[in-house]
């Protein structure tokens, strides 16, 4: 997960050099987060599964620079809330792994207090 610690820095080297540390606090970081969040819905927003397929393919490098926006701010919101965020989604694996046995899951939507 060493490339996670490096992709870090370059956003946090980014950032520091424009002196934009002073208005990203947690809780505008988190607003921006759901924000581009929301960027990458509304290419979806409206779609049937056939147009959803289409668009992903013919919009492929906006959706990467969307997706990429969201990734930003979770790696700088973790960074600066000291959560090292390989060791979080390993440990978001193992519970989810937990919460969805694949005996239990497998081919299933049912959310797991439901399985």
């Amino acid at each position: 997960m060493g490339e996670i610690h490096e992709i870090t820095e370059k956003i946090m080297q980014f950032r520091d050099a424009r002196d934009w540390k002073q208005f990203h606090n947690h809780k505008d970081v988190a607003l921006s987060l759901v924000l581009e969040a929301g960027e990458v819905l509304e290419h979806f927003q409206w779609k049937s599964s056939a147009e959803v397929a289409l668009h992903g393919k013919e919009h492929k490098d906006e959706l990467a620079d969307e997706l990429a926006d969201v990734a930003w701010y979770v790696f700088e919101l973790a960074r600066d809330l000291d959560i090292d965020l390989g060791q979080a989604i390993a440990s978001k694996m193992k519970k989810n792994a937990e919460k969805y046995p694949v005996e239990k899951c497998r081919g299933r939507h049912t959310k797991y207090n439901k399985l």
